[in-house]
C-alpha cells in the first residue's frame, strides 16, 4: 500500500531554515509507523479471516450433523411405530384364528359350542391387550371423576351417596393413562 502525501503551499519561513526540515522528518516518521500500522491491521484482518472461515465451516458441520440426526430419530420413530403394530397383529391373529373357528361352529348351528367359541374369542383378545399393557379401571367403591364417567345418578337402598352402583360399559387404562372412562350409575 503506498500512501500518497498531499501537497499544501508552503508559508515562507520567517526567520528559520531548520523548521522546514523537523517538518520533513515529522512527516516522515507517522509514513513509517502508518506502514507498521497497517502490516498490523492486515495480520489482524487475515487472522480475522480464518477465524471466520474456521467458524463457518464449523457451523456447516453442525447444521449437517443435525440434518443426520433428524433424519436418523425419524427412521427410528418409523421403525419402532413398524415394529408395536408387528407386535400387536402377532398377537391379535390367535384371536382372529378363533372368531373363524366360532363362525364355521355357528354354521354347523352347535350353540354350545358358538358360546364356548365366543367365551374363547374373548379370552384370547382380553389376554393380548393385556399384554400390550391395557388394564380394566375398577368400579368398586366410590366415583372418581379421573376414571368414571357418571351417566346417571339413582337413588339406591342400601348405597352411600356417590358409590358406584351399576357398570353400563367398562373403562380401561394404559398405565397412567385413561384409554376410556367407564361408564356408571352413580348413588344419590
Amino acid at each position: 500500500m503506498t500512501q500518497q502525501r498531499k501537497r499544501h503551499p508552503r508559508k515562507p519561513a520567517p526567520e528559520a531554515t531548520e523548521e522546514p526540515q523537523a517538518d520533513e522528518e515529522a512527516q516522515e516518521e507517522p509514513s513509517v509507523d502508518t506502514s507498521q500500522g497497517s502490516s498490523d491491521e492486515l495480520a489482524r484482518l487475515a487472522d480475522a479471516e480464518t477465524k471466520r472461515d474456521e467458524y463457518l465451516a464449523l457451523a456447516q458441520r453442525v447444521q449437517a450433523d443435525f440434518e443426520n440426526y433428524r433424519k436418523r430419530a425419524a427412521r427410528e420413530q418409523e421403525r419402532l411405530v413398524s415394529h408395536a403394530h408387528e407386535r400387536l397383529v402377532h398377537e391379535l391373529l390367535p384371536v382372529l384364528d378363533d372368531l373363524e373357528r366360532t363362525l364355521e361352529a355357528a354354521e354347523r348351528h352347535e350353540e354350545a359350542a358358538l358360546v364356548d367359541g365366543v367365551r374363547l374369542v374373548e379370552r384370547s383378545l382380553r389376554k393380548a391387550l393385556e399384554k400390550e399393557g391395557l388394564v380394566e379401571i375398577a368400579t368398586d367403591g366410590s366415583f372418581d371423576p379421573h376414571v368414571h364417567e357418571a351417566l346417571l345418578a339413582q337413588t339406591r337402598e342400601g348405597a352411600e351417596p356417590g358409590t358406584v352402583v351399576e357398570v353400563l360399559q367398562r373403562g380401561y387404562r394404559m398405565g397412567d393413562k385413561v384409554v376410556r372412562p367407564a361408564r356408571v350409575i352413580v348413588a344419590e
